[in-house]
């Protein structure tokens, strides 16, 4: 079982119908080598590298979601995404990242549980966080299985860990990584540490741009990385293998052999 995946590190901005078409763009470049996902970064409805707020929100029955809907019925490449949605206080949007399956019918929403308060900045000023009780969000592509976290999520291994316990294969980073000393070095080190302690395959997907750190990756199950991109907008596609991630699970079979399991707080 082999499925083909497209990255899309895009450089997002304010402007919608720019920033559609740059994703438009992905879903041709995926549809061109016959990819069944393609995955685009956090906020890639709109961003603000000095903060996201409700200006940035809109319904998952508005103009953004519908465009990806349309966009993956049209290509026939199914599409996690990151995108803001109205919250429930209307001053405090939600951080979302939403799965679209090849017939544009929604396949999940993930509402991001831990909000970026770190290195000097304050999400939760702005944003309000998810239910960490809240269904993992876990898609089937080709027979693979995707989970879904968001960008400082990477940094807590729980998150990682019931995701894998809901059944995912792979673990899908939508990502606007703020830049600065050695944000890039974490992000690399933290991608493959949720690869090794899972044995899962990593798709850590960035921003490129102003304030962001792009270098988008594919981890394998062992921790090797695969793939890497730089820090300017690349898509990117790679073929992903069941069969090797089998047998990394039968070599190394860690999640066969733990004691603890994770329990939302």
């Amino acid at each position: 079982m082999t499925v083909r995946v497209t990255i899309a590190q895009l450089a997002v901005s304010g402007d919608r119908p720019a920033n559609e078409h740059v994703v438009r763009t992905a879903f041709r470049s995926a549809a061109s080598v016959g990819s069944e996902l393609l995955v685009l970064p956090e906020y890639s409805s709109g961003f603000d590298p000095h903060g996201v707020g409700p200006e940035h929100a809109e319904p998952i029955s508005g103009r953004y979601v519908s465009f990806l809907r349309s966009q993956a019925r049209a290509t026939g490449a199914a599409v996690i995404a990151g995108t803001v949605l109205p919250g429930t206080d209307p001053a405090r949007p939600v951080n979302a990242a939403v799965a679209v399956d090849r017939d544009g019918e929604i396949a999940g929403v993930y509402r991001k549980v831990h909000l970026y308060d770190a290195f000097g900045h304050r999400e939760s000023d702005r944003l309000e966080a998810g239910d960490p009780g809240a269904d993992p969000l876990v898609i089937d592509v080709g027979g693979l299985r995707f989970g879904v976290m968001t960008c400082y999520d990477l940094r807590f291994p729980e998150s990682a860990r019931r995701l894998v316990d809901a059944g995912a294969d792979a673990l899908v980073v939508p990502a606007a990584w703020a830049s600065g000393p050695l944000k890039v070095d974490h992000w690399r080190t933290l991608a493959r540490a949720r690869a090794i302690e899972n044995t899962a395959l990593v798709l850590a997907v960035g921003q490129a741009g102003d304030g962001v750190s792009g270098h988008s990756l594919l981890v394998g199950p062992d921790g090797q990385v695969g793939l890497e991109l730089g820090d300017v907008p690349e898509i990117r596609t790679v073929d992903l293998d069941g069969a090797l991630l089998a047998d990394a699970r039968r070599t190394n079979p860690s999640l066969a052999n733990r004691r603890y399991r994770v329990v939302p707080d």
